[in-house]
């Protein structure tokens, strides 16, 4: 079995294992003992302290261990909003942030807070020029993720935080995807991220305050991580986070070579071996071992199923794998195609030849989902007085209303045009992508009896 998903936990990397072994028989007892025990818990836990901070680029005492990277960023968030309240109740994020960053918003703005998204390119980046542009004087706090989890593009962090320190507000990096990779560059001032992204154990996080940065921990306080982050400290998995975090950068140049290159592999060969198929983020600043692609008129629940059946684990963004059927946020901010979608991160060590048999296997895998999808009975098509054909996709789900569409987009003289009537929110996000990958207009969308209609003009 492929494992190919390391962006959504990478595998426990030697180093880690050892170290939780070990710690396991040390670490034990309270750190905040006295005795033999403590002294020596407190030992590993400062020593712990100090190898992550080194990672980071910043001081110990400003660096805690949380439960997990989805702590690390809610209590950073709220730590900070708090801590400059006065200056105005005003958040800032991109509109591809991981979903613990706009769940902390969605909380802010419930509060009586207020919050501005920040668009991205069809690339996945934001423009530093537009998110300074959003910077405002009650602005207490601005969030962007130093690369993006579902799709790899690194963000302009280094421009941003400038942008904000000229404004005198404090930036939040989530830096769950990068920082097995490299310091984050820039002046921000508090960093989350989450050990299991990095071959560390699941449920240890880190919060970085920068000195100087207005915080106010929010909840009941605890002495423990000055704090930030109440319990008892994990200790064993603390400082296998730890040993793994320096392991694997101490590795990170030589392997992010070997993991471009496969991944480049993967983006040229891809839409060579598959037709209709979209590869979405940026070209080259991106991380090493992500890249992801959509394939017209399949779904990407059924595509993750027969891979997984070929022996690969890849994850999707497709609104299939969701049982709310909604659109990833990421893709659908970008404006690129959702269905059949299929993202591939390789954790380090990914042997080459993996990578060439899951392009062997990819093309006919595709193939096979597409020729299941098209083997309903068409939707009904019919000429429409003066305005071409109607696609009657009502109450059929992704990604049928663009594989109807593109059966009868032929049937109607260029300039003529196709209206296509769906009750699938993944259509208003689809339809549009189609047409850029098809070269074909998309005029718009209108109400209908039922559903949206969604007009398309053919160009050629």
């Amino acid at each position: 079995m492929a494992y190919f998903d390391a962006a959504s936990a990478s595998p426990l990397h030697p180093v880690a294992r050892q170290a939780l072994s070990a710690s396991l028989d040390e670490g034990w007892a309270d750190p905040a003992r006295l005795y033999r025990e403590g002294r020596r818990a407190r030992l590993l836990l400062d020593a712990a302290r100090e190898a992550a901070a080194e990672a980071v680029g910043c001081r110990t005492d400003e660096l805690v261990f949380t439960p997990s990277g989805t702590r690390a960023v809610h209590a950073g968030v709220a730590g900070a909003l708090a801590g400059r309240r006065r200056v105005g109740r005003h958040l800032i994020v991109s509109a591809v942030e991981h979903s613990s960053v706009l769940h902390a918003a969605e909380a802010h703005e419930a509060g009586g807070g207020t919050v501005a998204q920040v668009a991205v390119d069809r690339a996945g980046a934001v423009d530093a020029e537009a998110y300074a542009a959003a910077l405002r004087d009650d602005t207490a706090l601005a969030c962007l993720q130093s690369a993006n989890h579902e799709v790899g593009t690194e963000q302009p962090v280094a421009e941003v935080a400038e942008a904000c320190r000229a404004a005198g507000v404090p930036l939040l990096v989530d830096a769950a995807q990068s920082l097995a990779w490299g310091r984050v560059e820039g002046g921000w001032s508090l960093l989350a991220a989450s050990a299991h992204k990095w071959g560390g154990p699941s449920g240890v996080g880190l919060l970085v305050v920068r000195k100087g940065v207005r915080f106010a921990p929010q909840g009941p306080g605890d002495e423990r991580e000055a704090g930030r982050a109440p319990g008892f400290e994990n200790l064993p998995a603390i400082v296998a986070a730890a040993a793994s975090l320096r392991a694997v950068r101490a590795e990170a140049a030589e392997e992010a070579d070997r993991l471009r290159e496969l991944t480049e592999r993967i983006r040229t060969r891809v839409p060579a071996l598959v037709p209709d198929v979209e590869v979405v983020g940026d070209p080259a600043r991106r991380l090493p071992g992500v890249v992801t692609f959509s394939c017209l008129y399949a779904d990407g629940e059924t595509l993750l199923h027969e891979l997984d059946r070929a022996g690969f684990s890849v994850s999707s963004g497709s609104s299939c794998t969701s049982s709310t059927l909604t659109p990833s946020h990421v893709l659908k901010a970008m404006g690129v195609l959702t269905e059949g979608n299929v993202r591939v991160s390789l954790p380090p060590g990914t042997p080459a030849e993996d990578v060439e048999r899951f392009l062997r296997v990819l093309p006919g895998t595709v193939a096979a989902v597409r020729e299941k999808l098209g083997a309903p009975v068409a939707a009904t098509a019919a000429p429409e007085t003066g305005d071409g054909l109607v696609v009657d996709a009502i109450g059929r789900r992704c990604p049928v209303p663009v594989i109807e569409l593109a059966k009868v987009i032929g049937d109607v003289p260029v300039g003529g045009t196709v209206r296509v009537l769906s009750d699938d929110e993944a259509a208003r996000l689809d339809i549009p992508a189609w047409c850029e990958m098809r070269g074909q207009e998309y005029v718009g969308e209108e109400p209908a009896d039922e559903g949206t209609g969604y007009l398309v003009r053919r160009i050629r």
